[in-house]
């Protein structure tokens, strides 16, 4: 991609920085070899191999691929796995005197300065302690609430509306914020739980701890971190797959895989200016936000603060985990 040319403007193998030709960088004869030696594994098993962060990138592939056929313990659809982030008065943001680095440092993939600019001022907030799921919302558990919602039409990920079972492990995903929020009023009524979208700053703490890294994981970038376009994988993958990602209280995928849709609305931050950008409609509504990047995007879009949205397009992988208010 040309520096300095907006991505939305490019059709999806551009944008994501690729050559017109067909390339494939997971060697796929070797993932089936691993897969074949892992069918009949017990799934508790499969489960820790996932999310081992000794075993190779292929091998933990391997193992969820296998999970996904054979039922993954990990997601439960009703009593989805969560993790307890405390309270904290934290700084969330990018300070303003941070723009410009970010911006020649991304400049190679389209980045331009107003898609920083709305990470800034740097702002000090309190959040309150709640739970996190450790996973984003899977393809599994979206079945569910399809089935017991059929007002609700299936993801346009979900190939002619049918259930992608080989990845019901998977995030799902291109989803709108209305059905993520109905997805968290459905299972808070099937539970009898507080469950729903985490607003955009219980986002950040939870990802960062509110300590200024880039990632949840550090400021550096390895390959084997996250599934962003860096990664080679041009899917989605295993919940979870990347555990050197994990965020510091423990959740996983805050970085790449799927986009998260937040509980707010864009709006600037205190003393910073509105962008009215591309993500805008055209009719002065303002858009979702919504966090973390994905396997269609450069890494900039997995930076802790990087505020995005969606497009309305698939090359924008929208999915969404829960949050759950902890009564106090």
């Amino acid at each position: 991609m040309t520096a300095g040319t907006n991505p939305d403007q490019l059709d999806d193998r551009a944008a994501m920085g690729l050559p017109p030709s067909f390339t494939d960088r997971i060697d796929r004869d070797r993932l089936n070899v691993l897969a074949r030696r892992l069918a009949g594994e017990d799934p508790r098993a499969l489960a820790r191999l996932v999310e081992d962060p000794g075993a190779e990138m292929l091998l933990r592939l391997a193992a969820g691929t296998q999970l996904a056929l054979v039922g993954d313990p990990r997601t439960t659809p009703l009593d989805p796995a969560m993790v307890d982030v405390p309270a904290a008065r934290v700084r969330l943001g990018l300070p303003e005197d941070r723009i410009d680095a970010v911006v020649t440092a991304w400049r190679h993939v389209g980045v331009t300065r107003d898609w920083i600019v709305k990470e800034a001022p740097q702002c000090e907030t309190s959040i309150a302690a709640f739970r996190l799921a450790r996973y984003p919302v899977t393809n599994r558990e979206y079945r569910l609430f399809l089935l017991e919602n059929p007002d609700v039409g299936p993801p346009t990920s979900w190939r002619f509306g049918a259930y992608p079972r080989h990845l019901a492990n998977h995030p799902v995903w291109s989803v709108r914020p209305e059905d993520a929020d109905a997805y968290a009023a459905w299972l808070s009524r099937r539970t009898g739980r507080a469950f729903r979208l985490p607003i955009e700053a219980e986002w950040e703490y939870a990802a960062s701890r509110g300590d200024g890294r880039a990632y949840p994981w550090g400021d550096d970038l390895p390959e084997d971190h996250a599934n962003t376009v860096e990664s080679g994988q041009l899917s989605t993958t295993p919940v979870g797959m990347y555990p050197a990602g994990r965020s510091p209280f423990g959740a996983y995928d805050m970085a790449g895989n799927v986009e998260e849709f937040v509980a707010d609305d864009y709006r600037p931050y205190p003393g910073g200016r509105h962008v009215d950008d591309d993500l805008h409609d055209g009719s002065g509504s303002s858009y979702r936000v919504a966090r973390g990047g994905s396997f269609t995007r450069c890494a900039d879009l997995a930076r802790c603060c990087r505020r995005h949205g969606w497009y309305r397009r698939d090359l924008y992988a929208m999915g969404f985990r829960l949050a759950e208010t902890v009564e106090g």
